[in-house]
């Protein structure tokens, strides 16, 4: 290796390493996000505790509904939870397991055992990390408001519905969460049990009143009808459904064994676990920043934060994780500023393992349903949906789509067809601005289309077209189909200078009207052709053709003169 070839390695090495500090320094928690901490620490404390009410039966069920059991959920919820909120990027983010995730991770478990699983979320949590270091996050970005509140509209439905067995006192059954709820509605009806939906209807009741009113006592709302709920439930109902036993320890912190053969065939399902999560996250931190007037989030943070909790999920034996939107809707709706409410919905859940598992075991499970439906009812922003459906028929349509598949199909369905459906009504927008102007030819820059002159030139068979606007394959069609239509005419002067983008079917379309137009024996000229375009019409062979007979000008007075020439010479100038 010559010196000049060694020092140019060196030199790259260092620029590299150099680089990855720098991204490491900005992902990496800063004293501000300590110093938020201070602000209100009163109301972190109250919110870490009710979301951690809230997060409680989730986790189980998610941790049970994985196939790995109610203690994966817990750890989860207490491991990703603290790593995420101390390294994500957003102050009021809340992390742990979700029923998206637990789709996802249903057929991985199936196939490949726990084991897969633990290796999926390591995996994915390696592939978030690498994402934040590249700048994906920023991309979430794109995502139009619609698709964004029709997502939260849809995760508020599917809360409510999967809670609706709980209320009814009945068992669930299957994963679709409308057929699961039609379901216990049909089992309720033959078999009716009241008292778990009074304890629902009354704990969801005092939330939203309390809500309503704006009553705010130094203990949550929620966490005061759950204990009220499983006092009353003891003394007069105790053989209803109950949370049960919880796991008394957290296990020790081991690797998972895998081999490179596992690596191979768990990578792409460890992709999809790092799209959702990374999907979800960014997401939940958008709509938490809606949802409150001070809050923005560090999308790239937020997903190396992701990232580091997923590796250190499966550690302790967790299943992966991703941003929860209910239970950070809670956090924000019950008053969290900072980080410290999600770390202390954390500890919360830390608490019931080691400490009161066996009081938790006696709360009911239709008060948490309870709760859990009076915070989808508080995630709805009618006022938002109302702006939103009045709008316009696209962004109604986008909400509306993106909605029904968020129910109807699965999370990551729903926000992809969203956005497709907002990119299509977006497009045919665009489409919809290109247009085909007939333009004054001796005064180009005339507001007046009707001066005396032009009426002149029409007569002697000249006119000219302005193009506005883009011209592709979305709207070329339909912004030349005037020109096929003039008659009486000799020729046209196609003026050009103002097209925003012209693709290949715009250049093809254009190329075949001009062919048309001079089949039917009317010449056309085209003026102030951008130059970025030119490659575009070239392709199609009509720029050369129109050069050969000098039928291209810089300029539209160029033009004029020569249609003036032109239509003199063929001797159809009128007098």
């Amino acid at each position: 290796m010559s010196e000049a070839t060694g020092s140019g390695w060196f030199h790259d090495l260092r620029n590299g390493s150099r680089w990855t500090g720098a991204r490491l320094r900005a992902l990496l928690p800063r004293s501000a996000d300590y110093r938020a901490m201070r602000i209100a620490p009163q109301r972190d404390l109250i919110a870490g505790i009710t979301v951690g009410v809230v997060a409680l039966p989730l986790a189980l069920a998610f941790g049970i509904t994985s196939g790995l059991g109610a203690a994966a959920g817990l750890i989860t919820a207490i491991v990703a939870g603290t790593v995420a909120a101390v390294f994500g990027g957003s102050n009021v983010q809340v992390s742990g397991p979700t029923g998206a995730m637990t789709v996802v991770l249903v057929p991985i478990v199936a196939d490949y055992g726990g084991n897969g699983v633990l290796v999926v979320g390591l995996l994915a949590g390696l592939l978030l990390v690498v994402m934040a270091f590249a700048g994906l996050g920023r991309y979430v970005r794109f995502i139009p408001l619609p698709v964004i509140e029709g997502f939260t509209l849809g995760i508020a439905v599917i809360i409510a519905l999967q809670q609706v067995p709980a209320a009814l006192g009945v068992p669930a059954q299957g994963e679709q969460v409308v057929l699961v709820a039609v379901d216990a509605l049909r089992q309720w009806l033959a078999a009716p049990q009241w008292v778990p939906v009074i304890v629902a209807a009354s704990v969801a009741g005092l939330m939203i009143i309390a809500a309503r009113l704006r009553i705010k006592p130094a203990v949550p709302v929620a966490l005061i009808a759950v204990v009220a709920a499983t006092i009353l439930v003891q003394m007069t109902a105790p053989d209803i459904a109950l949370i049960g036993t919880l796991p008394s320890t957290l296990p020790s912190p081991s690797l998972p064994a895998f081999t490179f053969s596992d690596l191979r065939i768990l990578a792409a399902p460890a992709v999809a676990v790092a799209a959702l999560a990374a999907l979800e996250s960014l997401l939940s931190a958008t709509v938490a920043d809606a949802m409150s007037v001070s809050q923005r989030h560090d999308p790239d943070r937020e997903l190396f934060g992701q990232g580091l909790a997923n590796v250190a999920s499966p550690i302790f034996g967790g299943i992966p994780a991703t941003a929860a939107i209910a239970r950070t809707a809670v956090n924000v709706r019950t008053g969290a500023v900072s980080r410290l409410a999600a770390i202390v919905h954390a500890g919360v859940l830390l608490i019931v393992v080691l400490a009161v598992g066996p009081l938790v075991a006696l709360i009911p499970l239709a008060a948490l349903a309870g709760v859990l439906i009076a915070t989808a009812m508080r995630m709805v922003e009618v006022s938002s949906l109302r702006v939103l459906l009045r709008s316009g028929r696209s962004d109604a349509a986008v909400l509306i789509v993106t909605f029904v598949a968020t129910v109807a199909l699965d999370l990551a369905t729903a926000v992809i067809l969203g956005i497709v459906a907002a990119g299509a009504m977006a497009l045919r927008q665009v489409a919809k601005s290109a247009n085909l102007t007939e333009t004054p030819l001796a005064a180009v820059d005339s507001t007046d289309t009707h001066t005396d002159e032009e009426r002149t030139l029409l007569d002697e068979h000249i006119i000219a077209f302005r193009f506005e606007g883009p011209l592709f394959f979305g709207g070329a069609h339909s912004a030349l189909l005037e020109l096929s239509e003039v008659s009486d005419i000799r020729v046209v002067i196609l003026r050009l200078s103002h097209v925003t983008t012209l693709d290949a079917t715009g250049a093809a379309v254009l190329s075949d009207t001009i062919r048309s137009l001079e089949n039917r024996g009317i010449t056309v000229l085209i003026s102030g052709l951008p130059t970025r375009f030119e490659t575009r019409l070239q392709a199609t062979g009509i720029l050369e053709h129109l050069a050969d007979q000098n039928h291209t000008f810089d300029h539209t007075p160029d033009a004029i003169a020569h249609a003036r020439r032109h239509v003199a010479r063929d001797g159809h100038h009128i007098v």
